[in-house]
């Protein structure tokens, strides 16, 4: 995760403070969102929601606070799988309807 310069504001938060990995990181904290709210729903401890993700209580710890720089994205997909959602990656050419980069909705 390290910064550089990036002088014209955009939609991407983290792209304007400067994040070169600022999609990644976009996505990430979109699943991290989707993954705390089923937890909070659930009612789970971090404990028991590392036997159901299969994630270390530390690595839950991370997603509950954030802290997503050694989570993969497919870390946080499995962990959503095992919580019974359905995770989908759609990959369509870029067009004006679709500029490149990527898009998490949760």
């Amino acid at each position: 995760m390290n910064r550089k310069d990036h002088p014209q504001g955009t939609e991407d938060v983290l792209l304007d403070l400067g994040f070169d990995d600022a999609e990644e990181l976009s996505a990430k904290a979109a699943l991290a969102l989707k993954l705390n709210e089923l937890i909070n729903q659930r009612g789970l401890s971090q404990t028991e929601a590392a036997v159901i993700t299969g994630m270390t209580q530390p690595k839950v710890s991370q997603v509950r606070r954030y802290k997503l720089q050694n989570i993969s994205l497919e870390r946080l997909m499995q962990a959503l799988v095992s919580l019974d959602q359905h995770v989908e990656i759609s990959v369509q050419p870029a067009r004006k309807a679709y500029a490149p980069g990527i898009i998490v909705a949760a």
